[in-house]
C-alpha cells in the first residue's frame, strides 16, 4: 500500500532520478517535475501528499512555486521541504517565511531526507486531516474554510457530490479497487475544477464516497453537469468489458443467488450565497444534500433486481 504521492521538483536528472528510485521503493507514489511551470501544473491535476522543491529551477525559483501554491486554495496545505545548495540563513528564513515546512542542503543524507519527509506527512495528515486516498482535506478543515466563508462578503456555492453504488462495486472489486476509485474521483473533480472553476476554489473529501467544492466561479451549474458527465463516461474504466458491456453488475447475494447493480454514477448537489443566507454550517451541508438527493431521486427509488438461482 502506497505511504503517500510525493512530487519532486528538480532539474538535476540525476538527482530527481535517484529521489524517484529511492522513495518508490521506500512505498511512495512518486512522481518528478523538472520545471516550476511543470510542478504547478501537476499539482493541479493530482494533489501530492509533500512536494520535495529545489530553488534553483530553469524557469522560476522554487520560492515563486511555493508561493503560488501557498496562495492557492487547493494546495495550501501541502506539506513542502526545500532542497538546494544554497546554506545561507538568509535563504532558509526566505523560504520558511513563504510557509516551507522543513529546509534541507545539499549534498543530503538520503536516510534524513526520508524522516523529514515521513514526519512531514504524519504531521500534514495528523494537524490538516488529509485522506490518504484522496489527498483532500477532510471534515473539520472543510468546516474551518466555510466558517471562513461565511463571514465574507464574496458569492460562493457549496457543491455536494456522492458515488452512487459505491457499496455494491466494493463489493464485487474489492476494497483496493474502492481506493482506485477516490483517487480517480478526486483527479476528475481538481481537473473540472481547474477547467471551470477559480483559484480559490476549494476541494474536500468529507468520507468515503462523498466529496464537496467550495467554488467562486460564476456558473456552478456549467461545473456540476461537466462533473457528472465525466464521471460517469470515465468512471466505466474500473470495470471489467463484460460489466461495461451490460451496464450493471452482478453482486452474489447469500440468500437469493445474485442481484444487479447499476453502473456507478455521480450524484451532485449544491446551495449557493446568491440565492441563500445562511445561520450556520449545517444548514448549508444539509440544502446541498437534499438538493442532490432530489436531482437523483428516480434513480434510487429503482433498487436492485433480484436474481435468483435456481
Amino acid at each position: 500500500m502506497s505511504k503517500g504521492r510525493i512530487l519532486v521538483v528538480e532539474d538535476d536528472f540525476d538527482i530527481a532520478n535517484m529521489l524517484r528510485i529511492y522513495f518508490t521503493g521506500q512505498q511512495y507514489e512518486v512522481q518528478v517535475a523538472p520545471r516550476g511551470g511543470d510542478a504547478l501544473q501537476m499539482t493541479r491535476k493530482q494533489l501530492p501528499n509533500l512536494i520535495i522543491l529545489d530553488i534553483m529551477l530553469p524557469d522560476m525559483n522554487g520560492y515563486d512555486v511555493c508561493r503560488e501554491l501557498r496562495t492557492t486554495t487547493r494546495t495550501s496545505h501541502i506539506p513542502i521541504i526545500f532542497l538546494t545548495q544554497k546554506d545561507e540563513r538568509s535563504d532558509k528564513i526566505a523560504g520558511l517565511e513563504l510557509g516551507a515546512d522543513d529546509y534541507i542542503t545539499k549534498p543530503f543524507d538520503i536516510e534524513e531526507l526520508k524522516l523529514r519527509v515521513q514526519n512531514a506527512i504524519t504531521a500534514a495528515n495528523r494537524q490538516s486531516h488529509i485522506d490518504p486516498k484522496s489527498g483532500l482535506p477532510t471534515g473539520r478543515l472543510i468546516e474551518e474554510h466555510l466558517r471562513t466563508l461565511m463571514h465574507g462578503s464574496k458569492q460562493w456555492a457549496y457543491v455536494d457530490m456522492k458515488i452512487n453504488h459505491f457499496d455494491p462495486f466494493i463489493e464485487v472489486y474489492g476494497f483496493l479497487a474502492g481506493d482506485e476509485v477516490m483517487r480517480f474521483a478526486a483527479l476528475v473533480i481538481g481537473e473540472v475544477v481547474d477547467d471551470l472553476g477559480t483559484p480559490d476554489d476549494y476541494v474536500g473529501h468529507p468520507g468515503r464516497d462523498n466529496f464537496v467544492i467550495i467554488t467562486h466561479a460564476e456558473d456552478a451549474e456549467k461545473l456540476k453537469q461537466q462533473l457528472v458527465e465525466r464521471f460517469n463516461d470515465e468512471v466505466r474504466q474500473h470495470y471489467s468489458f463484460i460489466d461495461r458491456e451490460r451496464g450493471y453488475i452482478l453482486v452474489p447475494d447469500g440468500t437469493q443467488g445474485e442481484r444487479q447493480e447499476p453502473l456507478m454514477t455521480l450524484a451532485v448537489g449544491s446551495v449557493s450565497t446568491r440565492t441563500h443566507q445562511f445561520s450556520d454550517i449545517r444548514e448549508i451541508t444539509e440544502l446541498a444534500a437534499e438538493d442532490r438527493r432530489r436531482g437523483l431521486s428516480g434513480e434510487e427509488d429503482a433498487g436492485p433486481k433480484i436474481l435468483t438461482s435456481w
